[in-house]
């Protein structure tokens, strides 16, 4: 029986649910001392006194290490533009400066706060527009010295504080915009998210025999691996790192953080195994949260109404330092039409350096704001015309056969239109507006995006019971990608129960390399790996149980837990009596299997910068929500979402549908709640999980999701990626909705209440003044 779009337990579901899993914080070691970093208090100054003795003399403190102490080195995912320490300037609130290691984590924060640390307060860099003026301070004033992490040949562009800049100027824009009967313009500003994972982040740095081994609940082993190495300027097979059971990430686990700390540490305390947890403010201060950004867009439109060109611009926030930052300043290419014709369109984006934490991924990266951006605008076009606002978007929706702004031509872009229509079947547009009340508003929009093609490896190893084990570097971030997708891929493949398959915890000693989880990657990519190693696997037992059953090899099957001859199920052999038969006759049966998607044809000479050149595997999207806001409070309250997602293929429904409600569930803190406010002097003015807004329970409604299944023929079972799409869209419908509510546009995000109530004062003192005239 297929298992295949079944609903199955999740592996390490009874292990979490019953307090048995080893979170990366839980994790001890024999004999282990705790650590904890002395932290910048100002994002912008030179460090004039750094006084280590009073902490040093202080019984039971083992180690103290600053920049003096670690080598003179920077690291960086993509641009090696960051030290370990700061050594004679801080550049954000919250950086490292000293780190220490004591017997008891209360004595190691108390050796911390007795380190002397005195800087000169510096003016700090944080408007963005005002960051890129010629007479800026610089963030970096030796930026020039720093050399990209793939070496001279990767270099982008990039000059004082722009720290990436990805353009596309083709050919027609100006014209168009010349000849245009109307030309509709919008800017738009969105704040940072933090990812609010329930697990801070922690590590245990280990040093013996001249190897770095750190404990660590990561999304990405292999990542961190290269950024300890970097930082302790030794080779990567020189750092192992073990990975533990992830309580959140989203992105933001993606980097090194504490890591190469723990590893410092426990080196300059003879290889005592040290342990730093971070308190929920350092984490947040620190934490790669989603960039805050500004967007204009603007777009001509001939007498019909139809777009015939477009130009958009994004300035986004890069923070002190760019991790993987410059990668995704790609992406305003391929979200600045959205999935709408748009003529010839310039697209601009910038990443600047700010005296602020430095920024990182978040489930979905920037195309949530890019696609606020799009179809806020989309909305104001519509209004400018008075036309329809769903028949506007589906009067330019993209078709097959849509050649993109890169060259990439979708081929499936048709599904698009399916979306449109599941929703329309489920929510008729005409009825809801003739049904609308007052301050009753909704929202439609839709999207395009990537499944992350980075490479994958996994070994299948035959149990002589029976069982199989993937050994795997891959780590389940929460999403159930392992814990049901590639263990329900591998049951199918060998015809065995998922209880049957168990899973290890990454270890970079032992799995080959995986790109991490990121980028709804894991259930394709790795999966599809293990279903290649599955595949041996079952060359190795027909091989084996010829022997046992005189057929031929090819004229066996494996299913139900045996080796059968095809046509023949009652000439058959368990799979255990064949695997114990294969360890003691030649040798025990293992499969090992990589998986790589190339990316797709694009034009090379379509931008400059464009380190991301096209979307492979793209998946399609439609939203649609409806709001009430309350005209006393002005807060907004989400009373119907809807969801029509192409999946490819369902492999698990309860993880497909878990990860759609919980993409929605984050993007409507997006949209209302949530966001990491910076003060003029660099630091941010929510700095607790109290002050911080997150969604509850309350806020929430359950989400109606219609998955359109188109299964992809290079995906195992045809999967594709499902859990960054549903995170792209609802700030996007949820402004469009509240907008329609109250009858005024809401351009930045988060929508609060007092913006609700400022747009509904302007709208009376209008209308007051349009009744006096």
């Amino acid at each position: 029986m297929s298992v295949i779009g079944e609903r199955v337990p999740r592996s390490d579901g009874r292990a979490k649910a019953s307090g048995e899993a080893e979170y990366g914080v839980d994790h001890a070691e024999p004999g282990m001392i705790w650590g904890a970093l002395v932290r910048s208090p100002v994002s912008s100054g030179r460090i004039t006194r750094l006084d280590t003795a009073p902490a040093l003399a202080m019984p039971g403190v083992h180690a103290v290490v600053t920049a003096a102490d670690a080598p003179d080195t920077r690291a960086g995912w993509v641009l090696r533009d960051q030290r370990l320490f700061a050594a004679d300037r801080v550049l954000y609130e919250g950086q490292p400066v000293a780190a220490v290691a004591a017997d008891t984590l209360e004595l190691a924060r108390e050796a911390a706060a007795a380190v002397v640390l005195e800087i000169e307060p510096l003016p700090a860099v944080v408007d963005l527009d005002a960051a890129l003026r010629p007479d800026a301070p610089l963030v970096h004033p030796d930026w020039e010295s720093y050399v990209p992490a793939l070496g001279p040949d990767a270099d982008y562009p990039r000059h004082g504080n722009l720290a990436a800049e990805s353009v596309s100027d083709p050919p027609g824009v100006d014209d168009a915009f010349a000849r245009a009967h109307r030309v509709v313009t919008d800017e738009f500003v969105v704040q940072r998210q933090y990812q609010a994972y329930i697990e801070p982040k922690s590590a245990v740095g280990i040093y013996r025999d001249g190897r770095f081994t750190v404990h660590t609940a990561h999304q990405f082993p292999y990542n961190v691996r290269d950024r300890v190495s970097q930082f302790l300027d030794v080779r990567p097979s020189a750092v192992r790192i073990v990975g533990h059971t992830i309580g959140g990430g989203f992105g933001a686990k993606l980097d090194a953080a504490l890591e190469p700390y723990a590893a410092l540490l426990s080196k300059a305390a003879r290889g005592r195994a040290v342990k730093l947890v971070n308190t929920r403010t350092e984490d947040l201060i620190t934490c790669p949260s989603r960039e805050g950004a500004i967007t204009r867009v603007r777009s001509a439109l001939d007498e019909d109404g139809t777009i015939i060109a477009r130009e958009l611009e994004v300035i986004a926030d890069n923070g002190a330092y760019s991790g993987e930052m410059p990668w995704l300043a790609s992406i305003a290419l391929h979200c600045a039409r959205g999935v709408y014709r748009a003529g010839p369109t310039r697209v601009t984006a910038r990443l600047v350096y700010t005296n602020t934490a430095p920024t990182g991924a978040f489930r979905g990266v920037n195309g949530t704001y890019l696609y606020h951006a799009v179809e806020r605008h989309m909305d104001h076009i519509a209004a400018e015309l008075g036309v329809d606002r769903r028949e506007y978007r589906l009067r330019h929706l993209f078709d097959d056969g849509e050649e993109l702004l890169n060259g990439q031509v979708l081929t499936d872009a048709g599904i698009l239109r399916e979306g449109f229509e599941a929703i329309e079947a489920a929510a008729p547009w005409a009825k809801l507006e003739a049904e609308r009340r007052p301050y009753r508003g909704i929202g439609i929009a839709a999207a395009w995006w990537l499944t992350n093609p980075m490479p994958g490896t996994a070994v299948v190893k035959l149990h002589e019971d029976g069982t199989a084990a993937v050994i795997t570097a891959a780590t389940d971030n929460g999403s159930g990608a392992v814990s049901m997708g590639v263990t329900q891929i591998v049951a199918e493949r060998l015809g065995i129960p998922p209880s049957d398959v168990f899973v290890t915890l990454p270890d970079t000693d032992v799995a080959g390399f995986d790109a991490g989880s990121q980028g709804s990657r894991t259930t394709r990519i790795v999966g599809k790996a293990s279903q290649i190693a599955a595949d041996e696997v079952i060359t190795k037992l027909k091989d084996v149980a010829a022997g046992l059953l005189e057929a031929a090899a090819d004229d066996l099957e494996v299913a139900d837990g045996t080796v059968r001859v095809k046509g023949a199920p009652g000439t058959s052999v368990p799979i255990a009596v064949v695997a114990a038969t294969a360890t003691n006759t030649v040798g025990p049966i293992q499969g090992t299997g990589s998986f790589v998607t190339p990316f797709p044809d694009f034009n090379p000479g379509c931008a400059t910068g464009l380190m991301l050149p096209s979307f492979p595997t793209p998946t399609y999207h439609v939203h649609l929500a409806e709001v009430e806001v309350d005209p006393v409070t002005g807060t907004v309250q989400v009373l119907r979402y809807l969801v029509a997602q192409e999946v490819g293929a369902v492999i698990s429904p309860d993880g497909t549908y878990g990860q759609v409600m919980g993409g929605v569930t984050q993007g409507i803190g997006y949209a209302l709640h949530e966001s990491l406010r910076i003060g003029e002097d660099g630091r941010y003015r929510e700095r607790t999980l109290e002050s911080y807004r997150l969604p509850l329970a309350g806020d929430v409604p359950r989400v109606e999701f219609f998955p359109l299944e188109h299964p992809d023929p290079d995906g195992p079972h045809g999967a594709k990626g499902v859990g960054e799409g549903p995170i792209l869209l609802p700030a996007a419908v949820i402004a469009n909705a509240v907008s329609d509510a109250i009858g005024r546009p809401l351009n930045n995000i988060p929508i609060t209440p007092e913006e609700v109530l400022a747009a509904l004062q302007t709208a009376e003192l209008r209308n007051d003044e349009e009744h006096v005239r």
